[in-house]
């Protein structure tokens, strides 16, 4: 595993992200988007701080400066914020390549410490806390300017034959049924799309809430059903690729899960947001091997929002309705005031 993802990385560098522009079709994702925008890639790249993205591996890039130090480069979320999905991503890689062969990650949870600098690369720095026979863990520490802007933990173990059980998946529309809201946002606000580079090579579609067959929504519990994957292909030998760019994935919409009743996602809508969002804390279970470019389910809900806070709940289902993973985000929910009129 440690030495696995950087020939992963090597071998896969061509395979491009899809182009939301185009809307391009299935057997275009494993070949060279040679028509894509250069010039305003390259421009919305350098804004973000984040280097050409080329395809999905790109995002979950990392280079080994000494033993236990790792340093990457993290795209924008919010306006000056680095992506926090990324984030932990690159994280989590940092702590995969420090474990020993044969173990899968099963467990992280990670604390959101102070505002990542998109403009600036990130030190990770793992700290090997425990390797057992059947579990290992591992602490991460990013740091920016000599501060800790993020922290995670990772629990690793060796796979064990089990008897299993699991909630259904909900019955829901195929991805295939349903419009690409990157392809809506580039028609819609070109501009503000060409600054969101690093969300280029992923793919997404949302259930609209009227689709029938739909789990009835709780009052007081709103609740979003979306298709997701990578916008390229991943190595399929490599686990740690697919569980790391699932967390990438799963810190898209399970923040706005928490504000639908405030707002729509960003992918959603062309006003202004009315509310200052930010990842607290993030954490996720793996249950059973999946793949990250392969559509998966995310079904969210968000059982409360108060004291400045909303809660978020989500589980993923591949799309033959295996449960593979779960995931809980606690955000900062602030909605902005408007400014005070100015007199004349």
């Amino acid at each position: 595993m440690p030495g696995g993802a950087v020939c992963h990385y090597e071998r896969m560098a061509d395979a491009p992200a899809r182009d939301h522009r185009t809307d391009q079709t299935e057997p275009a994702r494993a070949q060279v988007a040679a028509q894509s925008d250069t010039r305003a890639d390259t421009r919305a790249d350098a804004q973000a701080g984040g280097g050409e993205v080329r395809s999905f591996l790109d995002l979950l890039r990392i280079e080994e400066l000494d033993q236990n130090l790792y340093r990457g480069q993290c795209h924008a979320g919010a306006p000056l914020r680095a992506f926090g999905g990324q984030v932990a991503a690159q994280a989590l890689i940092a702590s995969g390549r420090t474990l020993p062969a044969g173990r899968t990650v099963h467990s992280l949870h990670g604390y959101f410490l102070r505002p990542g600098d998109p403009t600036r690369p990130i030190i990770y720095q793992v700290e090997r806390i425990r390797d057992g026979l059947s579990y290992a863990t591992r602490r991460v520490t990013a740091i920016q300017r000599g501060e800790a802007i993020f922290t995670l933990s990772a629990s690793v173990k060796r796979p064990e034959a089990t008897g299993e059980r699991q909630r259904t998946m909900p019955p829901v529309p195929a991805p295939e049924e349903l419009p690409d809201p990157l392809a809506g946002w580039a028609e819609a606000a070109p501009e503000d799309f060409d600054q969101a580079a690093g969300f280029h090579s992923l793919d997404i579609r949302f259930i609209p809430p009227e689709t029938p067959g739909l789990p009835p929504e709780i009052e007081g519990v709103p609740q979003q059903f979306v298709w997701l994957r990578t916008g390229s292909p991943l190595p399929a030998d490599d686990s740690l690729l697919h569980v790391c760019a699932l967390t990438y994935l799963s810190d898209l919409t399970l923040a706005a899960t928490s504000a639908l009743h405030l707002q729509p996602h960003r992918f959603q809508r062309s006003e202004p947001s009315v509310l200052t969002m930010a990842s607290l804390d993030h954490a996720m279970w793996f249950h059973r091997p999946f793949r990250a470019d392969e559509w998966l389910l995310f079904a969210q809900r968000s059982p409360s929002v108060s004291d400045g806070r909303g809660l978020s709940l989500g589980e993923f289902y591949s799309r033959d309705g295996l449960l593979v993973a779960s995931a809980v985000q606690e955000t900062l929910l602030r909605e902005r005031r408007a400014a005070p009129p100015t007199s004349a």
